[in-house]
């Protein structure tokens, strides 16, 4: 189960980590950023290709998080019908364990 929702904890730290560092480096494709390197030498020379490269990327982290959405909803969906299943099982238990009270009253 933790290897399940270990990926929507790395999504969401790194859709955290690439929020704060748009605030460094500016408009995406636009070349370097303030604080050093930006993504490297397509990035940083700018124009069309800095900025295909970075819609690219946000394409990428997009899709990933999406798969990672529908992973997390797909367990989660899992488990709901793992505990609907356990849940069926313990009132048959239960019928059964009042099924033998039952025949213990009639004995006596």
């Amino acid at each position: 189960m933790a290897r399940l929702l270990r990926p929507g904890v790395r999504a969401y730290i790194t859709s955290q980590w690439r929020m704060a560092s748009d605030h460094q480096m500016g408009e995406l494709g636009k070349g370097a950023g303030k604080g050093g390197g930006a993504g490297g030498s397509i990035r940083e020379a700018g124009g069309a290709m800095g900025k295909k490269q970075a819609a690219e990327e946000e394409m990428y982290y997009r899709r990933k998080e999406q798969e990672q959405l529908a992973a997390l909803k797909q367990h989660h969906q899992d488990e709901i019908e793992h505990h609907k299943k356990e849940i069926e099982r313990m009132q048959r238990e239960i019928d059964r364990h009042k099924g033998k009270i039952r025949m213990l009253k009639h004995d006596d």
